[in-house]
């Protein structure tokens, strides 16, 4: 399953040589398109884990989310396409939970934000308006200090797990290679 997802990554992702002519892409200059951002090796694969689970919980804004987590792969070596396919796993599904969660995080550390004013705006479909007024009253601090604690807790085990993943694919991989030379040299 890993070398099908690998195989249609590899297929549809856009090329270095077509970012390049990328008119969004030229104020950044030639730094984006280094080859070190996009290699998968064993130490940028686990950083773009956890700067695309980071970003990708912490902000919630589709747009911002891909463009924020390619930024803040570079400084941190990451790979890019990495960071940027992490965003992906928060969506329209997954965002009510992800905000109820840190909500309740955020009252745990002592702010007050209402959960069943929240569940009401939800289960009406409130106009932006609302959704405005009700975040800029007191819910905001416990809001956004409860994304960020779960969008760290996210990139860490992310960042824990990626690097498992990958020592134990590397190490089936080279179990593989030896039992072959081992059945060519029989």
């Amino acid at each position: 399953m890993v070398e099908r997802i690998t195989n249609w990554m590899a297929k549809n992702a856009p090329k270095r040589e077509e970012l390049a002519k990328s008119r969004w892409l030229k104020p950044f200059g030639s730094r984006v398109l280094h080859s070190e951002f996009w290699r998968f090796t064993r130490r940028s694969v686990p950083r773009g884990v956890a700067v695309g689970l980071f970003v990708g919980v912490f902000l919630l804004v589709p747009g911002v989310q891909i463009v924020g987590s390619a930024l803040l792969a570079i400084p941190i070596r990451a790979n890019i396409p990495v960071a940027a396919a992490m965003t992906f796993l928060t969506n329209p599904a997954t965002t009510p939970f992800l905000l109820m969660a840190s909500i309740w995080v955020g009252n745990r550390l002592g702010f007050h934000a209402d959960l069943a004013s929240f569940q009401a705006l939800y289960a009406r479909g409130a106009s932006a308006g609302d959704w405005f007024s009700w975040l800029f009253s007191d819910a905001a601090p416990a809001l956004v200090s409860g994304l960020f604690l779960i969008a760290l807790l996210a990139g860490l085990v992310g960042y824990l797990l990626s690097m498992f993943v990958w020592r134990w694919w590397t190490a089936r991989k080279w179990r593989r290679r030896a039992q072959r030379r081992q059945v060519t040299a029989d």
